[in-house]
């Protein structure tokens, strides 16, 4: 009796199981909805043939991803999703979001990527406009070795990327940094021949390098601070920009995404790119100016083109550099900018005669909204740097 009695209890408890999992089970196609709801904030939309549910794996098939203004879908195929949950809140999180390996040939090139991941995903269950909670959030991005091929031979390779993004305290915002790893371009694959003959006679055969960039964002002005965006290149320099400009808003995105939209519904293409210029210079005149710089830190290119510029005028690198010192004023003069003149001329003979680092920085005193930046380029140009606080400099601490 007490087996029998055990055996019926296993079975009601198999019978209850089977009949509750049903409720518990993810739901792949809601995922899916909100996920394309938040996407939405940024004009894209995630197409699929099949969604399948295991546990808590969701795995999409024949995934497209369609940006609002590009001509074609990009075909994304496999998507898997690991470490799915429902968040309590009618939203979910994902632990780890794995796109299926790039191996692609068209014509004489092929382009691979393997191990490309988002990872740390959340999706909000209620879109709430202005806020994070109308974003697709990430905690990290990944791609492992990169390559590309013509012809059999390897022209460019990265040995990864990593991309991060943190929420500022009290969701007012969010930081960001990025890095893509052992870059590398090899430059004996140059065809043409000029280009190819300048490469050989500067003794550039690769490429080898890495970039960098990191910033901010904070959602109620807008401000985009962009702190870091380095290209640094063995034997060649390092060349950053950095930007900072308000009133890039979510409500700005929005605008700019129905501006868009509105231009590809209308078959008119005339009529449709120039309602979007117009779209444009409205959505600009939000804008406002803070800052920018653009800086290069020399390593050894500077002395191999004067070598190669003087070499072709039949001087040596050095009385090229003088060359330069005495033509650059006569270039500048024609700007009409005196002060502007005089730093650029002072910033260039320093640097000609010890090529260390140059850096172009714009700092107005105040933030500059950008309809004053334009009416100043069109009505009295010669102004423009000193609306927009703008110094040459070379040879300083970077």
């Amino acid at each position: 009796m007490m087996r029998t009695s055990h055996f019926r209890t296993l079975l009601a408890g198999a019978a209850l199981a089977t009949l509750a999992s049903p409720a518990f089970a993810l739901d792949g196609a809601d995922l899916m909805a909100k996920l394309n709801a938040t996407y939405a904030t940024s004009g894209v939309t995630i197409g699929y043939s099949n969604v399948g549910v295991d546990g808590s794996t969701v795995t999409l098939e024949g995934t497209e991803l369609k940006a609002t203004g590009a001509e074609a879908p990009i075909k994304l195929g496999t998507i898997t999703m690991e470490g799915v949950e429902e968040d309590g809140e009618g939203g979910y999180t994902i632990e780890t979001v794995a796109f299926q390996d790039i191996d692609v040939t068209e014509a004489e090139a092929t382009v691979s990527a393997k191990d490309l991941a988002l990872n740390g995903v959340s999706i909000p269950g209620t879109v709430v406009p202005g806020t994070l909670e109308s974003l697709l959030m990430y905690e990290s991005a990944t791609a492992g070795p990169v390559s590309v091929s013509t012809k059999g031979k390897e022209v460019f390779s990265m040995s990864g990327m990593e991309a991060n993004i943190t929420r500022m305290d009290a969701d007012a915002g969010l930081e960001f940094d990025a890095t893509l790893n052992d870059l590398k371009a090899d430059l004996t694959t140059v065809e043409d021949p000029k280009a190819k003959d300048t490469l050989a006679k500067l003794g550039i055969q690769s490429l080898e390098g890495k970039v960098n960039m990191s910033g901010s964002w904070e959602l109620a002005s807008g401000k985009l601070a962009v702190d870091e965006y380095a290209f640094d290149f063995k034997d060649i320099g390092r060349l950053n920009l950095s930007l900072e400009f308000s009133g890039y808003t979510l409500d700005f995105l929005k605008n700019l995404q129905e501006a868009i939209k509105t231009a590809e519904a209308n078959p008119n293409k005339e009529e449709a790119n120039a309602a979007m210029g117009m779209a444009m210079m409205g959505l600009v005149q939000q804008l406002t100016f803070n800052s920018a710089s653009l800086s290069f830190e020399d390593a050894s290119i500077t002395k191999k083109l004067l070598d190669y510029a003087g070499s072709e005028q039949g001087v040596s690198g050095d009385q090229m550099a003088q060359s330069l010192k005495g033509l650059v004023p006569i270039m500048i003069a024609q700007l009409n900018m005196p002060d502007l003149q005089n730093q650029i001329s002072a910033a260039v003979n320093t640097y000609l005669d010890d090529p260390k680092s140059l850096k172009i920085s714009a700092e107005p005193k105040e933030p500059v909204p950008f309809p004053m930046i334009m009416g100043a380029a069109m009505g009295a140009p010669q102004t423009i740097p000193q609306v927009l606080g703008v110094t040459v400099t070379a040879n300083e601490e970077m």
